[in-house]
């Protein structure tokens, strides 16, 4: 059905607005937001963190990208016979939907609704037309979560970088400087390069702005490419140089001056830096290449008629592809909304202060509590840390560390991999075994086994995470079985349990180890309590 508008002009705007296509396109869109509710409140709450902080405006670029890109599209009405890829594409989006809505993991229903986005691109231009428009669709990414395990390890990474590039700034001023993990330590006064320091708050925002810089860029596609990637390096090293800057602050002057230079130099002036030297870039490659006078020659910055190519929504076809897809969105919808909401709710467990303090031959210690930020970085809703010393005597311990979670698919599956580095141990080496084997345990049991070293002391470690009865060695393993869970039996709890002991220098690996496996069978011989099996 086209749009017939009205000769005499007696219409008023918003009749001439509101056509069937409008009018079916707008249902849609009520659809998808009934549907896609789980992931718009995971946006809506992820935006509400200092790292995703500019999420509200990604969506606002995106949709300026789509408009400015739909000037150099001829406005073209007529039937179009190639608008049912698009429907493809929207069963792919209501399938993502479905899994975030019973795994429970709001952040897939965010991804879903991103691809119902490109879809409805699909099935209103056709598919000649609508792929034309990737680079505002591809931009909506930048507004999404990153999966708690891949921030943690990325965030992890950054802090290690910046706290070593930070050192190595410091040591070219004369600044005596030892690091120690993310410990920068100055002698007089030591310094946590904490998560808040990774840069991240800084990455997110750059690199969705050096995206749309790219897009907007006139120059040639490797120049493109290198303003996209260079991103991450310029964030790295302008982090680097506020650690820097701060620990010579620290240094010279005092903790109290350290506090508001980093209030001073984080947020938006970090950014209003990366951004001057995005700019300072795309003039070097611009002067390289001579083929621009200006930088705003280079960049497109044309933003007239924006309003007139709004205003040709109005052109939008009630076809039988844009009713179809209306149709799929709304059953989808209708159908979850008349589902009853799975129970999600954990069996029952025993919490770890009802843990036994004799564990076989092993006397426990009282509860040694994390530290505010660590236990608030955790996120646990239990956790039981405690050291354990054999009751014939000795003197080497073996502490046992345990986290519990309600609700893993907003965190949980924290790697030792990542926490240990950051507290200045360094990871000699780690495999994942089944010691099943080696224990006589029955059936199978994988696990993590590593030894960590700090200077000269060296500590064996074994963790795991521990799932509904079920062990799993490897960190993203764990996040997609969580996804399964989620969908099948409508769990997503778990834990982790980590088991450490010092290599004392007159003994063996063996015997060192010798220990943990001692202590190991003893713990999971009384887990199911606090951690529930299936």
């Amino acid at each position: 059905m086209a749009f017939q508008s009205t000769a005499n002009g007696s219409g008023s705007a918003l009749s001439r607005l509101i056509t069937p296509g409008m009018a079916v396109f707008v249902l849609a869109t009520v659809a998808a937001a009934i549907y896609f509710d789980r992931g718009i409140d995971a946006l809506l709450r992820a935006w509400q963190l200092p790292e995703y902080s500019h999420g509200p405006l990604i969506p606002v670029l995106s949709g300026l990208l789509f408009l400015r890109q739909l000037k150099d599209v001829p406005a073209d009405p007529g039937v179009k016979h190639d608008r049912w890829p698009g429907v493809a594409v929207l069963v792919l989006a209501l399938a993502l939907g479905a899994v975030g809505k019973l795994s429970g993991i709001d952040d897939i229903v965010a991804y879903g609704l991103i691809v119902w986005v490109a879809a409805m691109l699909l099935i209103s231009f056709g598919w000649r037309t609508g792929i034309l428009f990737w680079a505002g669709v591809v931009h909506l990414v930048y507004m999404l979560p990153l999966p708690d395990t891949l921030y943690y390890k990325m965030s992890a990474w950054l802090q290690l970088v910046s706290s070593e590039m930070g050192v190595g700034m410091l040591r070219v001023i004369d600044v005596p400087v030892f690091l120690e993990g993310n410990i920068i330590d100055l002698g007089v006064l030591k310094l946590h390069v904490a998560e808040a320091c990774s840069g991240l708050r800084y990455l997110f925002p750059i690199m969705s702005f050096s995206y749309v810089f790219a897009c907007l860029y006139r120059g040639p596609i490797w120049h493109k490419a290198v303003l996209l990637l260079a991103a991450v390096p310029i964030t790295v090293v302008m982090n680097s140089v506020r650690i820097a800057f701060g620990g010579w602050i620290a240094n010279r002057f005092g903790l109290e001056y350290l506090e508001g230079f980093t209030h001073f130099f984080e947020g938006w002036v970090i950014f209003l830096i990366c951004v001057i030297l995005l700019f300072i870039l795309a003039w070097l490659m611009m002067r390289i290449d001579n083929r621009h006078q200006s930088l705003s020659d280079a960049l497109d910055l044309d933003m007239s008629g924006l309003a007139a190519q709004f205003g040709r929504l109005r052109l939008l076809r009630a076809s039988p592809a844009m009713i179809t897809g209306v149709v799929l969105i709304a059953a989808g919808a209708l159908a979850f909304q008349l589902r009853p909401d799975a129970d999600r709710l954990p069996p029952a467990r025993d919490p770890f202060t009802f843990f036994p303090q004799q564990l076989g031959d092993w006397q426990s210690s009282a509860p040694l509590p994390l530290r505010a930020d660590v236990a608030r970085r955790l996120g646990a809703d239990d956790y039981h840390s405690v050291q354990l010393l054999p009751e014939g005597g000795g003197s080497v311990p073996v502490e046992l560390f345990m986290a519990y979670y309600e609700d893993q698919s907003r965190g949980g599956v924290h790697s030792p991999e990542i926490c240990l580095p950051g507290s200045g141990w360094e990871i000699a080496w780690l495999e994942r075994i089944d010691i099943a084997p080696e224990v006589g345990f029955e059936g199978s049991f994988p696990l993590n086994r590593a030894v960590i070293q700090k200077n000269q002391e060296r500590m064996m470690v074994y963790y795991w995470f521990e799932q509904h009865g079920r062990r799993t060695a490897w960190d993203l393993a764990a996040k997609m079985l969580l996804l399964w869970d989620g969908m099948t039996i409508g769990r997503t709890d778990g834990g982790i349990v980590r088991l450490i002991t010092p290599i004392a220098p007159d003994e063996t690996d063996a015997e060192a180890e010798a220990r943990l496996q001692d202590v190991f069978l003893d713990t999971v011989a009384v887990l199911p309590d606090y951690i529930p099996g299936g």
